[in-house]
């Protein structure tokens, strides 16, 4: 019996260890450095019309240590998209997991997001491309490190690419910079993302310091987060509903298109949708061309080339909203695991996937494709990027 009741012991405390509320935890200490409310299971900061939600990733335990990945969700009305940081964190128990993550929150994101708040120490960044000029002011954080030894100091991260910023930014409020650098063993990880779309070709600019680094059998990281804020409030004449609703139509549409007359009146369906003939047109280039992107299996670049009379024009996705509008929504589409068909009736439109073919005719492998970026042409008078 005694043997009975010291199962159930045991039982009852990793029962008990597990029903630990890390996500009140981690809220509680986050607030306790952001002096904000927590309503609602979610900090809210008054002051710049902030909210910050957390939820959880995976959750292990490694030799005694704890790890736990939380996802932080900051919002604000006047960004275009969440602004969304993975912390991994660990500790001893998972109360001081959730402190770590927590201070690894408030250092590399928050800390920029105060300073913008507070206009402290902002770093002037000018951006110009199609004949538009905008004006950022940048703040930065120092550097959130784990597993560097002491001694070593502290790198700028964001000094690696600081003549790449301004080809990255455009028209909106808001812009983010993550980066994040890590390395076990042989395996580096090497992650750039503004506003959350992961932007490959800056990677390059960080894999020597990151070849640099010792081989470990010890986790080592380093990040650092850039935000943006630009001095002149948004102007784009078009809202982001309006797109998404656009592309969720069109690809309603496109799917069920068997001939030339469905992809007129597709077109003349999304003018009257948008009101506008080049949202529309954004709208029905891009989506065979993300779709190819997203289900052929190709590497592709950050870049968009405007086709002009003149020549080709480069510019990076990041600065065409409507790109990432569309792109969400189809990310959404697929991740209702439509019929294969339908996917391959959209894609076969595209002309990253005739390009592809004759690859493969040629017997190349798609895998192992890399395409710079995506051409379009606007044929609407007029014609901005916005």
């Amino acid at each position: 019996m005694a043997l009975f009741k010291k199962k159930n012991q045991a039982n009852d405390e990793k029962s008990e260890e597990k029903s630990v509320d890390v996500r009140g935890i981690v809220l509680e200490q986050l607030n306790q450095k952001l002096n904000g409310h927590i309503y609602d299971n979610c900090i809210i900061i008054p002051r710049g019309g902030y909210t910050i939600d957390v939820s959880l990733g995976r959750r292990e335990e490694r030799e005694g240590i704890k790890l736990i990945q939380f996802i932080f969700v900051v919002r604000n009305d006047e960004f275009d998209e969440p602004l969304i940081d993975p912390v991994d964190a660990q500790g001893e128990t998972e109360e001081d997991a959730a402190k770590m993550a927590a201070d690894i929150f408030y250092g590399s994101v928050w800390h920029p997001i105060d300073q913008s708040l507070q206009k402290k120490n902002p770093i002037p960044v000018s951006v110009n491309y199609l004949m538009q000029h905008y004006d950022f002011d940048m703040y930065c954080q120092s550097v959130v490190r784990i597993g560097v030894p002491e001694e070593k100091k502290p790198t700028v991260l964001l000094n690696f690419i600081k003549s790449e910023i301004p080809k990255y930014l455009g028209s909106k409020k808001y812009y983010w910079i993550r980066i994040y650098l890590a390395k076990l063993r042989e395996r580096r990880i090497i992650e750039i993302r503004v506003n959350g779309s992961v932007c490959g070709q800056l990677s390059k600019f960080f894999e020597p310091y990151v070849d640099s680094w010792e081989q470990s059998d010890k986790f080592i990281c380093e990040k650092q987060y850039g935000f943006f804020v630009q001095h002149e409030d948004d102007k784009c004449p078009f809202k982001k509903e309006v797109v998404t609703e656009a592309a969720k139509a069109a690809i309603d549409m496109m799917v069920k298109i068997k001939n030339r007359e469905d992809y007129q009146a597709m077109a003349k369906k999304l003018d009257e949708m948008t009101g506008d003939k080049s949202i529309a047109a954004e709208v029905r280039i891009f989506i065979p061309e993300i779709f190819a992107k997203l289900t052929l299996g190709y590497h592709e670049g950050d870049s968009l080339f405007l086709m002009e009379e003149n020549g080709n024009i480069e510019i990076r996705k990041t600065q065409l909203r409507s790109y990432f509008y569309i792109q969400q929504v189809i990310l959404e589409y697929l991740a209702t695991k439509p019929p294969k068909e339908d996917v391959q009736q959209i894609v076969v439109n595209s002309v990253a996937f005739r390009e592809l073919k004759k690859a493969k005719e040629q017997g190349h492998d798609p895998k192992d494709l890399f395409v710079p970026g995506t051409s379009f042409k606007i044929a609407a008078e007029n014609y901005k990027v916005w």
